[in-house]
């Protein structure tokens, strides 16, 4: 036993399976990280956009702020293509 040639091309599903684990984590993070973080922030975006229109380092601001408002959507998207959390 354990000798002579293998048989098959070697593309299981074996590489699949890190992605479904990377996919797992980014869902995690995207219930218990993003969504309460986006909507605490959500609230102070709004609050201060109006100001962003006459004051400039608020506008600054405001665009920093909304990127975090849209991090559930970047945790989404890396989730949906099994990406690694870091790389």
């Amino acid at each position: 036993m354990g000798q002579g040639e293998g048989q098959g091309d070697g593309s299981g599903a074996g590489g699949l399976c890190p992605g479904i684990l990377w996919a797992i984590l980014w869902f995690l993070i995207l219930i218990y990280v993003a969504w309460p973080i986006a909507f605490f922030i959500a609230w102070l975006y709004i609050f201060l956009l109006p100001f962003g229109a006459c004051i400039g380092p608020v506008k600054s601001f405001c665009d920093t702020l909304l990127t975090i408002v849209q991090w559930p959507m970047t945790c989404a998207e890396n989730m949906i293509g099994m990406k690694p959390l870091c790389g």
